[in-house]
């Protein structure tokens, strides 16, 4: 046992195998397939929270059979040639201390027949709540067929050299439409009484067991949604758990929170609270005698996780996005370096927000994410010739590039013209419920201090200076400023919005760095449909504001849709009355009212108003280096993040590592 978190790493017997500790990298759809092969990509990324410490790793799901594919990134169903790949990852995350698990998934009448080119099967024919497409209802020949489907994959699994498996029996899949009674509504053996109802899953285990002997582990993982009256209830899923439990048809259980109905909990935001699934783990654990409980949703940090397992809710935590984000972050906290930690932003950006648009998925916070095979994991080789290296600008793109650089054994000098570090990003983590932005700078600061990078802060950088710094390398991390004009896409041949010189015109930025006094009602132009617009206009209502956003969208937080976050966002927006009006554009400001034209027929209509603020594309800051080019120094000069582009963090942080990687 480990003085450090010393209930998180206590050993936990799991059948055969003995975990190293409590702390698992659960299920997440990766999609890193390479024409349906697990490769490089899936080998870096696994081994790397093997290598980071996790005590259990859970592959990314198997589709069992073509009525459920989901995904473009998901594997080859019913085909060996997935073997070779997969052993490699097995055999090598095996060999770092990982009990490796392979989920295997079928979402029923949830598939996506872009995708599986097939039609979705389920127990009673009932429509997708993924697309707008029905299902088919199974016969009772084909219920048998997707059980010999399980069967084949576990095998397959076992071949793959997996200590086991885990069904999926989250969010309303297909193991959870028969258990459920408003998706069941069969009145042969498969449905009825809550035997009949459980006979899929038990069929599914016990043959598993059969096929695959003692020595494997059979995992089930679950989901609680009871807002969802269609769902099943707590009091539900404890029964169903006590059964399987009765009867060892399953070694542990892992449980989390949302379903099919309902993404937005699915994959929890900072809009929800931390530790969202620990209460719904704890109700399983409290009707289970053999079966390992496993807590995830929104469990965070190894502190969370630590004090889960002390109070005996669960017996295992999953950490997904948190290690994505710091695959390193079980060796860390072993080691009493909790601190050390890079801190999840719940952000969703790269990793849900990536697998909604089919890509493989990445991390804002660490660009390693999905690259481990390219750049050596989430870890550093001593550059060959240390440089003398000058970071202008404290934003995410300089402070990462100063981090990597100086992990690489460079001499780092950071100078940033404000007196605190993070820029722009800074300003968003001033946003409501967004203060986990706040935790990552402060991240940076004490990684930048461990590494003896000289910063400073209030110093103003112009070309007359960077000789005095004689540096090797002059990176320019000068980022970006609001624009003025308020230029909208929605009128692009209008280059800036009439009536903008009249006065009390804000950008976010002033809004958010409290140099702006917009007064009692305002009007917010949302012009990309990320955060920048909507975070203010929910800071402002709650400062006592009355705000209206004006947005060429449809709706608030269009942008938001892949991330998850845009529905809790927009209730949280109605709940303190801001009101939007969407597919429009903002044609005249006032002084004190604007004129807006809907788009869709072009009818105009006057909104009086205190203040305008601007949420619009900003505009690079590059005169520092377009200065030191005609100069002529000897030194080389790079630009990275805003000051290439105006962008969101995500590609300053990563420009930061690549360039820094590159020294």
């Amino acid at each position: 046992m480990t003085q450090h978190f010393p209930h998180l790493f206590e050993p936990l017997q799991l059948r055969h195998k003995t975990l190293r500790g409590r702390l698992n990298f659960g299920a997440h759809t990766a999609n890193m397939s390479e024409e349906g092969l697990p490769g490089a990509r899936h080998l870096g990324y696994y081994a790397e929270r093997a290598r980071g410490g996790a005590g259990m790793i859970v592959v990314e799901p198997m589709p069992v059979h073509a009525s459920g594919i989901l995904t473009r990134g998901n594997f080859r169903q019913g085909d060996d040639a997935v073997i070779p790949g997969f052993r490699a990852i097995t055999e090598t995350c095996k060999d770092l201390g990982a009990v490796m698990i392979h989920q295997l998934y079928n979402v029923g009448q949830h598939g996506d027949f872009d995708n599986s080119f097939h039609a979705s099967w389920s127990p009673s024919g009932l429509p997708s709540f993924h697309d707008s497409d029905g299902s088919h209802a199974m016969t009772g020949a084909q219920i048998e067929e997707v059980i010999g489907c399980y069967v084949d994959a576990a095998v397959r699994a076992q071949v793959c050299g997996f200590d086991g498996i885990e069904l999926f029996a989250a969010y309303h899949a297909l193991i959870d439409q028969f258990w459920t009674p408003w998706s069941n509504r069969r009145d042969d053996r498969w449905g009825g009484s809550f035997e009949n109802r459980m006979r899929f899953s038990t069929e599914i285990t016990s043959r598993i067991r059969k096929a695959t002997g003692e020595d494997f582990i059979i995992g089930m993982a679950v989901s609680m949604h009871p807002v969802i009256k269609a769902s099943l209830s707590v009091e539900a899923m404890q029964e169903i758990a006590a059964y399987h439990d009765e009867r060892a048809l399953i070694d542990y259980m892992t449980c989390g929170t949302g379903s099919y109905f309902d993404f937005y909990p699915l994959m929890p935001t900072v809009l929800y609270e931390d530790k969202l699934g620990v209460p719904y783990a704890e109700a399983l654990k409290q009707v289970v005698k053999h079966t390992r409980i496993q807590a995830e949703s929104h469990i965070r940090t190894p502190e969370n996780a630590d004090y889960v397992i002390a109070s005996g809710q669960a017996d295992m935590v999953s950490i997904v996005r948190g290690q994505i984000a710091d695959p390193h972050m079980a060796n860390k906290a072993r080691e009493g370096r909790p601190e050390d930690v890079r801190p999840c932003l719940s952000c969703n950006q790269m990793c849900w927000g990536r697998r909604s648009k089919d890509y493989w998925i990445s991390c804002l916070i660490n660009p390693s994410a999905g690259r481990e095979f390219e750049w050596g994991g989430d870890r550093f080789t001593p550059a060959e010739n240390p440089k003398r290296v000058l970071v202008v600008g404290g934003g995410p793109a300089g402070l990462e590039a100063a981090r990597v650089a100086a992990e690489r054994g460079h001499s780092v000098t950071l100078c940033e013209a404000a007196p605190e570090l993070g820029g722009r990003f800074r300003l968003a983590g001033l946003q409501p419920r967004r203060a986990q932005i706040l935790d990552y700078l402060q991240w940076y600061e004490t990684q930048l201090a461990k590494l003896q990078v000289e910063v400073r802060r209030n110093c103003f950088i112009d070309a007359d200076d960077i000789d005095g710094f004689a540096p090797d390398v002059v990176v320019l991390a000068t980022g970006s400023l609001p624009d003025e004009r308020g230029f909208q896409r929605g009128i692009p041949d209008v280059e800036r919005i009439p009536g903008i010189e009249k006065g009390n015109v804000w950008s976010v930025e002033d809004v958010m760095s409290r140099n702006a006094r917009p007064g009692k009602h305002v009007v917010v132009l949302d012009d990309i449909g990320h955060w920048h617009a909507a975070g203010t206009a929910w800071h402002l209502a709650e400062q006592g504001h009355e705000v209206t956003i004006v947005t060429r969208h449809a709706m608030t937080g269009w942008e938001l849709v892949r991330t998850a976050t845009d529905w809790p966002l927009r209730q949280r927006l109605k709940q303190l009355g801001v009101k939007t009006l969407g597919d429009s554009v903002i044609t005249e400001w006032r002084g004190d009212a604007v004129e807006i034209m809907d788009l869709r027929d072009t009818e105009r209509q006057v909104v009086e108003a205190d203040a305008l603020v601007l949420g619009c594309t900003n505009e690079s800051q590059r005169w520092l280096g377009d200065a030191l080019v005609g100069q002529g120094g000897d030194y080389e000069i790079h630009s990275i993040g805003d000051a290439v582009a105006p962008r969101l963090a995500v590609m300053a942080i990563y420009e930061g590592r690549k360039l820094a990687l590159e020294l």
